[in-house]
Protein backbone atom coordinates (compact mmCIF):
# COMPACT_ATOMS: atom_id res chain seq x y z
CA UNK A 1 0.00 0.00 0.00
CA UNK A 2 1.49 3.33 -0.75
CA UNK A 3 0.69 7.37 -0.73
CA UNK A 4 -1.60 9.57 -2.00
CA UNK A 5 0.78 12.58 -3.22
CA UNK A 6 0.64 15.75 -4.77
CA UNK A 7 3.35 17.83 -6.61
CA UNK A 8 2.10 21.58 -6.80
CA UNK A 9 3.84 23.54 -9.09
CA UNK A 10 4.37 20.46 -10.94
CA UNK A 11 5.30 22.97 -14.49
CA UNK A 12 8.18 24.76 -12.87
CA UNK A 13 11.91 23.20 -12.40
CA UNK A 14 12.12 22.05 -9.27
CA UNK A 15 8.44 20.41 -9.12
CA UNK A 16 9.66 18.87 -12.62
CA UNK A 17 12.44 17.43 -10.58
CA UNK A 18 10.69 16.46 -7.20
CA UNK A 19 8.63 14.27 -10.06
CA UNK A 20 11.39 12.91 -11.35
CA UNK A 21 13.24 12.08 -7.94
CA UNK A 22 9.84 10.31 -6.70
CA UNK A 23 10.08 8.02 -10.11
CA UNK A 24 13.80 7.20 -9.40
CA UNK A 25 14.05 6.86 -5.99
CA UNK A 26 10.67 4.32 -6.68
CA UNK A 27 8.64 6.16 -4.03
CA UNK A 28 5.46 4.34 -2.94
CA UNK A 29 2.83 6.03 -4.86
CA UNK A 30 -0.46 4.97 -4.97
CA UNK A 31 -2.05 7.65 -6.66
CA UNK A 32 -0.98 11.97 -8.14
CA UNK A 33 -1.70 14.54 -8.87
CA UNK A 34 0.04 17.37 -10.26
CA UNK A 35 -0.97 20.63 -9.90
CA UNK A 36 -0.31 24.00 -11.16
CA UNK A 37 -2.30 27.78 -11.77
CA UNK A 38 -4.54 28.45 -14.28
CA UNK A 39 -2.38 30.20 -16.60
CA UNK A 40 -0.37 26.33 -16.75
CA UNK A 41 -3.53 24.63 -16.36
CA UNK A 42 -3.51 21.29 -19.05
CA UNK A 43 0.45 21.46 -19.02
CA UNK A 44 1.28 17.80 -19.33
CA UNK A 45 4.35 16.65 -17.41
CA UNK A 46 6.06 12.84 -16.79
CA UNK A 47 6.26 10.83 -13.77
CA UNK A 48 8.27 7.84 -14.80
CA UNK A 49 6.94 6.42 -17.87
CA UNK A 50 3.69 8.50 -17.41
CA UNK A 51 2.36 11.06 -18.82
CA UNK A 52 0.40 13.44 -16.64
CA UNK A 53 -1.83 16.90 -17.22
CA UNK A 54 -1.78 19.45 -14.82
CA UNK A 55 -5.31 20.25 -12.52
CA UNK A 56 -5.79 23.95 -10.94
CA UNK A 57 -4.50 24.68 -7.67
CA UNK A 58 -7.05 27.32 -7.10
CA UNK A 59 -10.02 24.51 -6.91
CA UNK A 60 -7.95 21.41 -6.09
CA UNK A 61 -9.88 19.30 -2.64
CA UNK A 62 -6.91 17.55 -0.39
CA UNK A 63 -9.06 15.72 1.56
CA UNK A 64 -7.85 12.03 1.43
CA UNK A 65 -4.38 13.01 0.02
CA UNK A 66 -1.35 11.97 2.47
CA UNK A 67 1.24 14.75 1.58
CA UNK A 68 1.46 17.73 -0.70
CA UNK A 69 4.97 18.56 -2.02
CA UNK A 70 5.04 22.42 -2.67
CA UNK A 71 6.98 24.61 -5.24
CA UNK A 72 5.12 27.23 -5.88
CA UNK A 73 6.99 30.32 -4.13
CA UNK A 74 5.79 31.78 -0.68
CA UNK A 75 2.68 33.87 -1.50
CA UNK A 76 1.16 30.64 -3.21
CA UNK A 77 2.18 28.74 -0.56
CA UNK A 78 0.25 31.15 1.67
CA UNK A 79 -2.86 30.49 0.48
CA UNK A 80 -2.25 26.88 -0.32
CA UNK A 81 -0.61 25.30 2.37
CA UNK A 82 -2.67 25.82 5.09
CA UNK A 83 -6.20 24.21 3.12
CA UNK A 84 -4.31 21.42 2.08
CA UNK A 85 -2.99 21.02 5.82
CA UNK A 86 -6.25 21.30 7.41
CA UNK A 87 -7.45 18.74 5.20
CA UNK A 88 -4.93 16.35 6.87
CA UNK A 89 -2.40 16.39 3.94
CA UNK A 90 1.08 17.22 5.29
CA UNK A 91 2.65 19.92 3.32
CA UNK A 92 6.25 19.85 2.86
CA UNK A 93 6.82 23.38 1.56
CA UNK A 94 10.22 24.24 -0.59
CA UNK A 95 9.64 27.90 0.06
CA UNK A 96 11.12 30.56 2.71
CA UNK A 97 7.58 31.18 4.15
CA UNK A 98 7.93 28.58 7.21
CA UNK A 99 11.38 28.31 7.51
CA UNK A 100 11.36 30.21 10.73
CA UNK A 101 8.58 29.52 12.25
CA UNK A 102 9.38 27.88 15.68
CA UNK A 103 5.76 25.62 15.43
CA UNK A 104 7.06 23.79 11.80
CA UNK A 105 10.21 21.20 11.58
CA UNK A 106 13.17 22.65 8.83
CA UNK A 107 14.45 19.04 7.94
CA UNK A 108 17.52 18.27 6.70
CA UNK A 109 17.09 14.32 6.66
CA UNK A 110 21.07 13.61 7.29
CA UNK A 111 21.34 16.01 9.96
CA UNK A 112 18.03 16.15 12.01
CA UNK A 113 15.82 13.82 10.94
CA UNK A 114 13.99 12.98 14.29
CA UNK A 115 12.81 16.63 14.23
CA UNK A 116 10.07 15.63 11.81
CA UNK A 117 7.83 14.54 14.28
CA UNK A 118 7.18 18.60 15.16
CA UNK A 119 4.78 18.11 12.08
CA UNK A 120 1.75 17.59 13.85
CA UNK A 121 1.57 21.21 15.26
CA UNK A 122 0.55 22.51 11.66
CA UNK A 123 0.67 19.40 9.57
CA UNK A 124 3.53 21.16 7.59
CA UNK A 125 7.38 20.65 7.20
CA UNK A 126 9.85 23.38 5.70
CA UNK A 127 12.71 21.96 3.19
CA UNK A 128 15.73 24.75 3.72
CA UNK A 129 17.57 27.12 1.41
CA UNK A 130 18.96 25.05 -1.20
CA UNK A 131 22.52 27.01 -0.46
CA UNK A 132 22.03 25.79 3.37
CA UNK A 133 20.73 22.19 2.88
CA UNK A 134 24.00 21.19 1.13
CA UNK A 135 26.45 22.71 3.47
CA UNK A 136 24.67 21.64 6.92
CA UNK A 137 24.90 18.07 5.09
CA UNK A 138 29.09 18.16 5.54
CA UNK A 139 28.94 20.72 8.53
CA UNK A 140 26.62 17.71 11.04
CA UNK A 141 29.40 14.62 10.62
CA UNK A 142 32.18 17.06 11.80
CA UNK A 143 30.02 18.58 14.28
CA UNK A 144 29.47 15.54 16.06
CA UNK A 145 32.82 14.59 16.46
CA UNK A 146 34.67 18.07 17.29
CA UNK A 147 32.01 20.35 17.61
CA UNK A 148 31.73 23.64 15.49
CA UNK A 149 32.27 27.39 16.96
CA UNK A 150 32.40 29.23 13.92
CA UNK A 151 31.41 29.13 9.79
CA UNK A 152 32.88 31.30 7.41
CA UNK A 153 31.28 30.57 3.99
CA UNK A 154 31.51 31.97 0.68
CA UNK A 155 28.79 30.15 -1.82
CA UNK A 156 28.86 29.94 -5.45
CA UNK A 157 25.60 29.97 -6.67
CA UNK A 158 24.13 28.69 -9.95
CA UNK A 159 21.35 30.93 -11.79
CA UNK A 160 18.89 28.06 -11.67
CA UNK A 161 18.69 28.96 -7.85
CA UNK A 162 16.94 31.90 -9.21
CA UNK A 163 14.28 29.94 -11.37
CA UNK A 164 14.04 29.66 -15.52
CA UNK A 165 14.24 33.43 -15.51
CA UNK A 166 17.90 33.47 -14.08
CA UNK A 167 18.45 30.06 -16.24
CA UNK A 168 17.24 32.46 -19.87
CA UNK A 169 19.02 35.21 -18.87
CA UNK A 170 22.39 33.59 -18.77
CA UNK A 171 21.94 31.73 -21.79
CA UNK A 172 20.95 35.08 -24.15
CA UNK A 173 23.81 37.33 -22.69
CA UNK A 174 25.91 34.41 -23.12
CA UNK A 175 24.78 34.74 -27.15
CA UNK A 176 24.45 38.38 -26.85
CA UNK A 177 28.64 38.36 -26.00
CA UNK A 178 29.40 36.10 -29.01
CA UNK A 179 26.55 38.68 -31.27
CA UNK A 180 26.51 42.17 -29.98
CA UNK A 181 23.75 43.42 -32.31
CA UNK A 182 21.55 41.89 -29.76
CA UNK A 183 22.10 43.44 -26.23
CA UNK A 184 19.97 41.66 -23.31
CA UNK A 185 19.63 43.97 -20.44
CA UNK A 186 19.94 42.61 -16.95
CA UNK A 187 16.16 41.73 -15.95
CA UNK A 188 16.23 39.16 -13.33
CA UNK A 189 19.64 40.00 -11.97
CA UNK A 190 21.41 43.44 -10.83
CA UNK A 191 23.85 43.44 -13.60
CA UNK A 192 25.10 41.41 -16.19
CA UNK A 193 25.56 38.11 -15.56
CA UNK A 194 27.43 36.15 -18.87
CA UNK A 195 30.80 35.87 -17.62
CA UNK A 196 30.58 38.03 -14.90
CA UNK A 197 29.64 37.28 -10.63
CA UNK A 198 27.47 39.20 -8.47
CA UNK A 199 27.70 39.28 -5.30
CA UNK A 200 24.09 39.80 -4.41
CA UNK A 201 21.06 37.45 -4.05
CA UNK A 202 18.32 37.95 -2.87
CA UNK A 203 17.28 41.79 -1.02
CA UNK A 204 19.80 44.19 1.09
CA UNK A 205 19.15 44.19 4.69
CA UNK A 206 20.06 46.86 7.53
CA UNK A 207 23.77 45.43 8.02
CA UNK A 208 25.04 45.26 4.68
CA UNK A 209 23.97 41.38 4.64
CA UNK A 210 21.88 40.28 1.91
CA UNK A 211 18.47 37.86 2.64
CA UNK A 212 20.28 35.19 1.54
CA UNK A 213 23.32 35.40 3.85
CA UNK A 214 21.00 35.99 6.68
CA UNK A 215 18.75 32.41 5.52
CA UNK A 216 22.29 30.55 5.77
CA UNK A 217 23.03 31.89 9.27
CA UNK A 218 19.38 30.98 10.63
CA UNK A 219 18.65 28.19 9.06
CA UNK A 220 21.98 26.45 9.99
CA UNK A 221 21.35 27.32 13.62
CA UNK A 222 17.65 25.66 13.58
CA UNK A 223 18.59 22.83 11.70
CA UNK A 224 22.48 22.07 13.41
CA UNK A 225 23.21 24.04 16.19
CA UNK A 226 21.98 27.72 17.74
CA UNK A 227 25.41 28.29 19.57
CA UNK A 228 27.19 28.15 15.41
CA UNK A 229 28.57 31.42 14.86
CA UNK A 230 28.27 31.87 11.04
CA UNK A 231 29.20 34.31 7.97
CA UNK A 232 28.20 33.92 4.72
CA UNK A 233 29.00 35.81 1.27
CA UNK A 234 27.02 34.84 -1.14
CA UNK A 235 27.34 34.92 -4.33
CA UNK A 236 25.98 34.14 -8.24
CA UNK A 237 28.07 32.77 -10.76
CA UNK A 238 27.76 32.33 -14.68
CA UNK A 239 26.77 28.27 -14.07
CA UNK A 240 22.95 27.15 -14.89
CA UNK A 241 23.09 23.81 -12.43
CA UNK A 242 24.95 23.37 -9.06
CA UNK A 243 25.97 25.75 -6.12
CA UNK A 244 29.72 25.73 -4.52
CA UNK A 245 30.44 26.31 -1.59
CA UNK A 246 34.58 27.09 -0.03
CA UNK A 247 33.73 26.42 3.82
CA UNK A 248 35.97 27.00 6.73
CA UNK A 249 35.52 25.73 10.03
CA UNK A 250 36.57 26.31 13.33
CA UNK A 251 36.14 23.24 16.02
CA UNK A 252 36.51 23.21 19.37
CA UNK A 253 38.55 20.51 19.69
CA UNK A 254 41.38 19.75 17.68
CA UNK A 255 40.68 17.91 14.39
CA UNK A 256 43.29 16.83 11.81
CA UNK A 257 42.34 16.60 8.04
CA UNK A 258 42.95 13.11 7.73
CA UNK A 259 40.91 12.27 10.01
CA UNK A 260 38.22 14.89 8.75
CA UNK A 261 38.58 13.06 5.46
CA UNK A 262 37.70 9.57 7.06
CA UNK A 263 34.39 10.71 9.11
CA UNK A 264 33.11 12.78 5.17
CA UNK A 265 33.53 9.93 3.68
CA UNK A 266 31.63 7.17 5.66
CA UNK A 267 28.97 10.04 6.28
CA UNK A 268 25.60 9.81 4.69
CA UNK A 269 24.59 11.48 1.84
CA UNK A 270 28.38 12.74 1.42
CA UNK A 271 30.59 11.53 -1.72
CA UNK A 272 34.13 12.32 -0.90
CA UNK A 273 36.14 13.23 -4.03
CA UNK A 274 39.78 14.79 -2.89
CA UNK A 275 42.88 13.99 -4.47
CA UNK A 276 45.46 16.19 -4.11
CA UNK A 277 46.29 16.55 -8.33
CA UNK A 278 44.80 18.48 -10.93
CA UNK A 279 40.80 17.41 -11.42
CA UNK A 280 41.08 15.47 -8.38
CA UNK A 281 37.84 17.45 -7.52
CA UNK A 282 34.08 17.98 -7.87
CA UNK A 283 33.35 20.88 -10.12
CA UNK A 284 29.33 21.63 -10.17
CA UNK A 285 28.74 20.32 -13.72
CA UNK A 286 30.12 16.81 -12.31
CA UNK A 287 27.21 17.37 -9.51
CA UNK A 288 24.04 17.56 -12.37
CA UNK A 289 21.89 15.18 -11.70
CA UNK A 290 23.63 13.33 -8.97
CA UNK A 291 21.95 12.79 -5.29
CA UNK A 292 25.21 13.19 -3.25
CA UNK A 293 26.64 16.28 -1.74
CA UNK A 294 30.16 16.78 -2.73
CA UNK A 295 33.47 17.25 -1.00
CA UNK A 296 36.88 18.39 -2.25
CA UNK A 297 39.61 19.91 -0.65
CA UNK A 298 39.84 19.01 2.90
CA UNK A 299 42.87 20.75 4.13
CA UNK A 300 44.05 22.24 7.71
CA UNK A 301 42.94 26.01 8.10
CA UNK A 302 46.37 27.60 9.58
CA UNK A 303 44.91 30.58 10.76
CA UNK A 304 43.04 29.41 13.58
CA UNK A 305 43.41 26.96 15.86
CA UNK A 306 41.38 23.65 15.46
CA UNK A 307 40.84 25.10 11.63
CA UNK A 308 39.55 22.85 8.54
CA UNK A 309 38.99 24.36 5.24
CA UNK A 310 37.02 22.32 2.64
CA UNK A 311 35.18 22.78 -0.45
CA UNK A 312 31.70 21.39 -1.04
CA UNK A 313 29.34 21.41 -4.69
CA UNK A 314 25.93 19.86 -5.21
CA UNK A 315 22.77 20.01 -7.46
CA UNK A 316 21.02 22.71 -6.17
CA UNK A 317 17.71 21.53 -7.88
CA UNK A 318 18.32 18.25 -6.55
CA UNK A 319 19.93 18.49 -2.57
CA UNK A 320 18.71 22.08 -2.46
CA UNK A 321 15.16 21.80 -3.20
CA UNK A 322 13.19 18.76 -4.76
CA UNK A 323 15.70 15.68 -3.44
CA UNK A 324 15.74 16.81 -0.22
CA UNK A 325 12.29 17.28 -0.19
CA UNK A 326 11.70 14.03 -1.13
CA UNK A 327 13.82 12.64 1.17
CA UNK A 328 11.61 14.31 3.89
CA UNK A 329 8.47 12.43 2.51
CA UNK A 330 10.18 9.23 2.65
CA UNK A 331 11.15 9.90 6.32
CA UNK A 332 7.65 11.26 6.88
CA UNK A 333 6.51 7.65 5.84
CA UNK A 334 8.58 5.44 7.27
CA UNK A 335 8.28 6.98 10.77
CA UNK A 336 4.89 8.37 11.07
CA UNK A 337 2.54 7.49 8.10
CA UNK A 338 3.82 3.99 7.25
CA UNK A 339 2.27 2.76 4.83
CA UNK A 340 4.88 1.86 2.02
Amino acid sequence: MGYKVVVAGATGNVGREMLNILAEREFPVDEIAVLASRKSLGTEVSFGDKTLKTKDLDTFDFTGWDMALFAVGSEATKTYAPKAAAAGCVVIDNSSLYRYDPDIPLIVPEVNADAIMGYAKKNIIANPNCSTAQMVVALKPLHDRAKIKRVIVSTYQSVSGAGKEGMDELWEQTKAVYNPVHEVPPRKFSKQIAFNVIPHIDVFLDDGSTKEEWKMVAETKKILDPKIKLNATCVRVPVFVGHSEAINIEFEEPLDWQEAQDILREAPGIMLVDKREPGGYVTPIESVGEYATYISRVRQDPTVDNGITLWCVSDNLRKGAALNAVQIAETLGNRVLKKG
